[in-house]
């Protein structure tokens, strides 16, 4: 977490032909993928401040959050590609450079299209900077116990990232200024720069350098037109040709970026990749995943601000037990994983998600945080910690050293693109229901039946877990 990396001594720069110790090379990473992570999150309950502060509209608002994650999960195979070609270390500094820029630009805007530029330059930079971190501690560390630890210390800082993004961004914006939420990454991210440039070495791939820059483009205008279709929908309403029109147009540019990969020399994303079983049923379950689990965060926040009457900085410390949860979950994976298998953790740890999810759909207008978000809340994040390093260590393990960056970046793709348009159809069925009422109590309502579908894609994920999953990966289980 960003503490760590401003408050740990750091040894002298290796000398030539030696290399960094493992754990830092693992706390400059997880540095930089927990501003990534935290980034998501943290503009959240910042978004009130930032309408008044800047006069945006509804539309606007919306576009604050989608232009970040948007970029982000339709740039990273790009990124993920470029690690490979181009070296890791030099893409994570790239990445990070760009990240740090663009959080500058974003604090001092004075406009709210200067705002949403500088998120969609967050989101690149975030694509850019994402999968460079996994990759390297997969090809820092040899494969067994050392590697794992080290991926469920990724996956524990990531998922940490995007669990205090809340609380983080209530005490910045209640005793500063929404413009910190953004300003904050700036001397965190020089200070980890500044660690990569010195103590990271430089790998790659030994390949022609060519990037397959028209798949990228595709990639993000379908997904992002796609993202808008459904969040149109929340006012225009399914069937209207407001909605319909990009939802469609979203997946024909879906289709022609298809095509094009089928075809290119250099493919952003080899389709031929999907055949290993390994790859293409772990991408999906983590897709299904991050769609039911993204919006947990998002309709808890606004349930306590909403129904409960919390404050931002209230809510926001009401979700360190969440965090903790989350984290703790994370770190007992591994331990877990050698004992149960990577396909049975990652399917236990999604039934107690689905529970957790199932149990907070009963919330009400008088819930209190003891008998109302505790429990359930627990149960949600441990569940969701324990899954996402089995599925995220079964799909590294099956592809090649040199397809690292390639799979890392399809893996977390697979986890935003799925939280982003899950967090939209959510959306749409927590207003349509909170419609045909009044109050707090048609919200809170709401907020439940957004909850009980989720456990229901939850439930999806986990038959396709027991049906696609492979028994066993050697590489993400055993020593």
């Amino acid at each position: 977490m960003p503490s760590a990396a401003t408050s740990t001594a750091l040894p002298a720069p290796p000398r030539p032909g030696r290399t960094a110790p493992g754990w830092l090379v693992t706390l400059l990473v997880c540095a930089g993928q927990f501003l990534v992570i935290l980034d998501v999150s943290v503009v959240n309950v910042a978004l009130p401040a930032m309408r008044s502060g800047l006069g945006l509209s509804e539309l606007g608002l919306q576009w604050i959050v989608n232009a970040y994650v948007i970029t982000f999960a339709g740039f990273m195979l790009l990124g993920g590609r470029a690690a490979d070609l181009f070296g890791r270390k030099r893409i994570f500094v790239l990445g990070l450079a760009l990240f740090t820029v663009a959080s500058l630009a974003g604090g001092v805007a004075q406009q709210p299209w200067q705002l949403i530029v500088a998120r969609s330059l967050q989101g690149i930079g975030a694509a850019v900077l994402s999968p460079a971190t996994l990759t390297i501690l997969t090809t820092s560390f040899p494969t067994g116990p050392a590697r794992t630890r080290a991926i469920a210390t990724w996956t524990a800082v990531g998922a940490g990232g995007g669990a205090v993004g809340g609380l983080v961004g209530g005490v910045l914006t209640q005793y500063l200024s929404w413009r910190w939420v953004l300003l904050i990454n700036v001397p965190v991210g020089a200070l980890v720069l500044l660690g990569a440039v010195l103590w990271l070495t430089e790998s790659r791939q030994a390949t022609a350098r060519r990037l397959d820059i028209p798949g990228a483009l595709l990639a993000t205008a379908g997904l992002g037109l796609v993202a808008y279709g459904i969040v149109r929908t929340e006012t225009a309403g399914w069937g209207s040709a407001a909605a319909l029109l990009p939802l469609f147009a979203g997946l024909a540019v879906i289709a022609a970026f298809l095509a094009v990969e089928a075809r290119a020399k250099a493919p952003l994303m080899p389709l031929g990749m999907f055949r290993m079983r390994a790859v293409s049923s772990a991408n999906a379950a983590m897709l299904l995943s991050g769609a039911a689990m993204f919006s947990m965060w998002y309709f808890l926040s606004l349930y306590m601000q909403n129904v409960l009457g919390y404050s931002p900085l209230r809510a926001g410390l009401s979700f360190i037990p969440h965090s903790l949860s989350i984290v703790i979950g994370s770190k007992l994976a591994p331990r877990l994983m050698h004992k149960m298998g990577a396909k049975t953790l990652a399917v236990c740890g999604a039934a107690l998600s689905a529970c957790g999810m199932l149990w907070q759909g009963t919330m009400g207008v008088d819930g209190t945080y003891l008998g109302t978000l505790l429990g359930p809340g627990i149960l949600m994040a441990f569940g969701a910690g324990l899954s996402a390093t089995p599925v995220a260590a079964i799909a590294t393990s099956g592809a090649a050293p040199g397809e690292q960056g390639l799979v890392s970046g399809l893996i977390n793709t697979s986890r935003q693109m799925g939280g982003a348009l899950g967090l939209s159809v959510l959306s749409t069925v927590a207003a349509a229901h909170a419609l045909t009422g009044d109050g707090p109590a048609a919200l809170a309502s709401g907020y439940g039946l957004a909850f009980h579908v989720g456990a229901l894609v939850l439930v999806v994920a986990i038959a396709l877990m027991l049906t696609a999953l492979p028994r066993r990966r050697e590489d993400a289980t055993r020593g």
